[in-house]
C-alpha cells in the first residue's frame, strides 16, 4: 500500500513536520505559485496550508486523491468549505493555537495607546526628546470594556484585573452568573460604551457585528476612550471611528484588524492618536507551534480514518453509520435554537429518540452544541472545543436518549432553559431513503419543512390576514420566499410563521415584519456560512 502523501505549502513548525514525517511522505510547494500548487495537489492525500495558499474549487478538482486540507492556524477565509464538503474533503484548523497570543497582543495594543509608545519611539528616533508631548494615562480605576465575552475576551479581561481596572462586558450569550464568577459585569452595550475608558473588541465578525461600532455608538462615548480592536475587521466603522479621533470624540485607537486585508492605506493611519499593525494577533512562534502540532495530528487521525474532533465539516472516524449523516442536521438545529432562544441558555438538553438511541449518540450532543455556538464567538468552533465554551460561559449541558419515538423513526431534539425561565426548543429528523433534513418541532409548534440557507421565525396571535402582510413587506423589498409554513396551537391562539427565503432578511425588515405584525418575537437565521 502507498505510503500518503502530506503537501506542505507553507511554512509549519519544525515539532509538526516531526509529527508526520514518520507515517506520511512530506512533500513542500509555494502555496503562492498557482501553477505549482495545482500540479502538486495531483497526488496529496493531505494539504497542510496557511493564510497564502487559496483551497477553492479549481483546487480540489486539481486533487482527486485530495482527503484532509488541514489550515495551520484559525481562519479559514482562503478555504472554499462549501466546495469540500461537496467533495468530501475534510477541513481542519487548529482553533485554540492562537488565543493566548492574540489575547496578548490586545493587550499589548492597549498599553502602547495608553502610553504613546509608538508615536514617541518615532520621534525619539527622529532626533526629537518631546516628553510632555506624549503624556499618557494609567490604566490602574479606568473602566475597560470587553465586547464579547467569549475565551479570547476571558483572557483578556483577567489580564486587564490584574492592573487593576474594573472589568465590564457586553454579550447577549453569556449568563451574567458566568460573568460575575469572572468578576465581570455584564452590561447593555450603550452602557458599557458611555462608561468605559477602554474598550477592546473580541466578537466574530457575522452580520449581527458588522459595523456595530459605528458613527452614532462613537457619539456615547467619553471624549478619553481609546479603542482597541484585535479581532475582526469591520466591526468597528473604520470611517467614523477616524471622524471621531479627528474631531476629538475619541482619545486614541489601536488597530490590529481591518475591513479589507491587507490594508495598507486608510484615513487611520495618517491619525497621530492611531496605533497600528498588520494583523500580527497569531504571531508569536508558541502560537505558531501549537498551530503546527495540532494540525499534524488532525492529519494523522483523518488519514487512519479515526474520528477527527477539530474538523470544521465533514466528520471522520468511529461515529456508526447510522447516526454520521444526523451530524450536520444536529449542528443545524444548534444554530437554529440559538436563533430562536435570542440569547443564551442557561441549561440545554440534547435529547434523542427512537432506534439510534440505543447506540453511543454522544457525538450528536457534540454536533449540537457545535452549532449553537457557531454563530456567536469569534472563532471557529469544533467538536472539542464546543463543551468547554458551553462550560466557560456556564451553560450546564445533558444527554438524554429514548428508543421510542411515537412520531418519527428518530429524531434530535434541543430544549433549553433561559435565565429568565423560559424554554426553548427545536427538533429536528432525517425522512425517506435519501435522510432528507427536516425541522419538525420549534418551542412546541410542530412543522414539517426542510432547512434552508436563510430562515425566519415569527410568533405572534393568530388572527386573519398575518400571511398576506408579511408577503407584502416582503415582495415590496425584493425578498422572494421559497417556502412557508404556518402553526397554532388553538384558532385564535399563538401561531409560529417559519419562512425559508431566498436571501437573508436584513434587520431593518425583520424589525418591521416584527412590529407590523405584533409578533412577540421575530428570528432570522443563515445557515450558509460556517
Amino acid at each position: 500500500m502507498a505510503t500518503p502523501i502530506v503537501l506542505i505549502t507553507e511554512e509549519l513548525s519544525p515539532a509538526g513536520i516531526a509529527q508526520l514525517e514518520s507515517c506520511f511522505e512530506i512533500r513542500h510547494a509555494d502555496g503562492g505559485d498557482r501553477a505549482q500548487l495545482l500540479a502538486a495537489l495531483a497526488d496529496a492525500d493531505a494539504v497542510i496550508i496557511r493564510s497564502a495558499t487559496t483551497i477553492d474549487a479549481e483546487a480540489l478538482e486539481h486533487a482527486p486523491k485530495l482527503r484532509v486540507v488541514a489550515r495551520a492556524g484559525v481562519g479559514l477565509d482562503n478555504v472554499d468549505l462549501e466546495a469540500a464538503t461537496r467533495a468530501g474533503v475534510m477541513v481542519v484548523n487548529a482553533p485554540t493555537s492562537n488565543i493566548i497570543s492574540a489575547a496578548e497582543h490586545a493587550v499589548a495594543l492597549l498599553l502602547a495607546s495608553a502610553r504613546n509608545v509608538p508615536q514617541a519611539m518615532a520621534s525619539l528616533k527622529n532626533g526629537q526628546w518631546k516628553r510632555s508631548a506624549f503624556t499618557g494615562v494609567e490604566l490602574q480605576d479606568k473602566v475597560a470594556g470587553i465586547l464579547g465575552l467569549g475565551r479570547i475576551g476571558v483572557l483578556v479581561a483577567q489580564r486587564l484585573q490584574a492592573f487593576g481596572m474594573t472589568v465590564i462586558a457586553y454579550d447577549p450569550y453569556v449568563a451574567a452568573a458566568r460573568a460575575a464568577q469572572l468578576g465581570v459585569r455584564l452590561v447593555g452595550l450603550d452602557e458599557l460604551l458611555a462608561e468605559s475608558d477602554f474598550i477592546s473588541v473580541h466578537l466574530p465578525r457575522n452580520a449581527e457585528t458588522v459595523g456595530l461600532i459605528g458613527d452614532r455608538q462613537l457619539r456615547l462615548v467619553k471624549p478619553t476612550v481609546r479603542i482597541i480592536n484585535a479581532a475582526r475587521g469591520g466591526i468597528v466603522d473604520e470611517a467614523a471611528l477616524a471622524s471621531a479621533l479627528g474631531d476629538g470624540r475619541v482619545a486614541g485607537a489601536a488597530l490590529d484588524v481591518y475591513a479589507t486585508e491587507p490594508c495598507t492605506d486608510s484615513p487611520l493611519f495618517g491619525l497621530p492618536n492611531v496605533v497600528v499593525t498588520p494583523h500580527l494577533g497569531a504571531s508569536t512562534h508558541e502560537a505558531q507551534e501549537k498551530a503546527g502540532t495540532q494540525v499534524a495530528r488532525s492529519v494523522r487521525l483523518a488519514l487512519a480514518g479515526e474520528f477527527v474532533p477539530d474538523a470544521v465539516n465533514v466528520q471522520g472516524g468511529t461515529v456508526d453509520e447510522l447516526i454520521r449523516p444526523g451530524l450536520p442536521l444536529a449542528e443545524k438545529l444548534g444554530r437554529i435554537f440559538t436563533a430562536v432562544a435570542g440569547g443564551i441558555a442557561a441549561r440545554i438538553e440534547v435529547e434523542v429518540r427512537g432506534e439510534i438511541a440505543g447506540l453511543d449518540v454522544s457525538v450528536l450532543q457534540l454536533a449540537a452544541l457545535k452549532g449553537v455556538f457557531s454563530d456567536i464567538v469569534e472563532d471557529a468552533v469544533t467538536y472539542v472545543n464546543a463543551p468547554l465554551i458551553a462550560a466557560d460561559r456556564g451553560v450546564e449541558v445533558s444527554l438524554a436518549t429514548d428508543k421510542e419515538s411515537p412520531d418519527w423513526r428518530n429524531v434530535v431534539t434541543l430544549r433549553g432553559t433561559l435565565p429568565d425561565g423560559q424554554v426553548v426548543s427545536v427538533g429536528g429528523t432525517l425522512t425517506g431513503q435519501r435522510q432528507v433534513e427536516k425541522l419538525v418541532e420549534v418551542n412546541g409548534f410542530d412543522m414539517e419543512i426542510s432547512p434552508a440557507e436563510h430562515m425566519v421565525f415569527f410568533t405572534y396571535s393568530d388572527r386573519p390576514g398575518i400571511v398576506g402582510l408579511v408577503g407584502k413587506i416582503l415582495g415590496d423589498e425584493g425578498i422572494n420566499i421559497a417556502g412557508m409554513q404556518v402553526c397554532r396551537n388553538a384558532r385564535g391562539g399563538q401561531a409560529l410563521i417559519v419562512l425559508t427565503v431566498d436571501s437573508a432578511l436584513p434587520p431593518a425588515v425583520l424589525d418591521d415584519i416584527t412590529s407590523s405584525i405584533g409578533a412577540a418575537y421575530g428570528r432570522a437565521v443563515d445557515l450558509d456560512g460556517r
